[in-house]
């Protein structure tokens, strides 16, 4: 081959990669197409947050409840309203590739942005990929503070509130739960979970906080898996166990789930398991059903159940 014919080659070889290397350069700046600048020192109120289905709600009881407010301060910093601190406090506004920004520890798909109103995807990511389940299925929608009161002529409080749809999809959750009110699959999460109230001095009910955030355990797990710590004394016998119940909308109890180290002794602890629930739990406890919406349900709680020989 000539060496001319490399030399061309060669050179043309290498513009190339020039222009992938500019193209490729071009598209990263790209990416980050959205100026806050428009919208610096506005205040916005959440006052949506909906799975792709338009709902608060999802099937296992879950809801989206939106709390947020939020200013933007800079390109690079925002403010959010603290609950604990009840002050605004500033965060760095980092930004990741295309729409994601991550700020207050959670991550964002900025989809739209105007002074009346922002829509971002809350986004699950975990080793730097973005979850495509339902953990990512959440869209919110913030509102600015002139729109909510000029134009809608309304509250924050009042857009945040669960809509008619919300109310419908539960009685239908309520419904089927309550055709099979033993049915772990038919239970949902109460949003406000069952209670359990001592009728006796034999007995006595702690409910458990299972917040613990550092293991990913939020205020939504303390509802979604409630567990209560029950200490009877003066039973027949010293006894520990634990296991799930279902409450039904009648406040009755259900044996759920149970560990058996053997299988041969499956039925026997069952049998166990489930004189304990009706000899004590449901006589010696005021039981009241989960409820969602106001609107009472089957739901399934975690029980830690001790029991001690009364004393001779």
């Amino acid at each position: 081959m000539p060496k001319k014919f490399i030399f061309i080659l060669a050179i043309a070889f290498s513009f190339c990669l020039s222009c992938n290397s500019i193209s490729r350069e071009e598209q990263r700046k790209s990416t980050r197409t959205l100026s806050f600048e428009p919208i610096k020192g506005i205040k916005y109120y959440e006052v949506k947050r909906r799975f792709s289905t338009g709902l608060s709600f999802n099937e296992m009881g879950f809801q989206q409840e939106p709390s947020w407010i939020i200013q933007f301060h800079s390109s690079d910093s925002i403010l959010a309203y603290s609950p604990q601190k009840l002050k605004m406090q500033g965060f760095h506004l980092h930004y990741d590739h295309g729409d994601v920004y991550n700020f207050a520890k959670e991550w964002f798909r900025i989809k739209k942005i105007s002074k009346d109103s922002l829509l971002m995807q809350r986004l699950q990511v975990t080793k730097k990929e973005i979850a495509k389940d339902i953990r990512s299925d959440v869209n919110i929608t913030y509102y600015s503070k002139d729109y909510i009161e000029k134009t809608l002529k309304t509250t924050a409080e009042q857009l945040q509130k669960p809509t008619p749809a919300d109310s419908i999809y539960i009685r239908q959750l309520s419904e089927r739960s309550n055709r099979n009110p033993a049915n772990r699959d038919s239970a949902f999460a109460g949003r406000q979970p069952v209670s359990l109230i001592s009728l006796s001095d034999m007995i006595s009910v702690e409910k458990l906080n299972m917040v613990d955030k550092l293991n990913g355990k939020t205020e939504a797990y303390d509802y979604l898996f409630p567990r209560y710590r029950i200490d009877i004394t003066k039973a027949y016998e010293d006894f520990g166990y634990d296991f799930s119940v279902v409450v039904d909308a009648r406040g009755k109890m259900h044996l759920g789930t149970f560990r058996s180290p053997l299988p041969e002794n499956y039925e026997p602890r069952k049998k166990t398991l489930e004189a304990i629930i009706n000899v004590y739990l449901q006589n010696l406890l005021k039981i009241s059903p989960g409820k969602t919406l106001g609107i009472p349900h089957s739901s399934e709680i975690n029980l830690s159940v001790s029991g001690r020989k009364a004393a001779k």
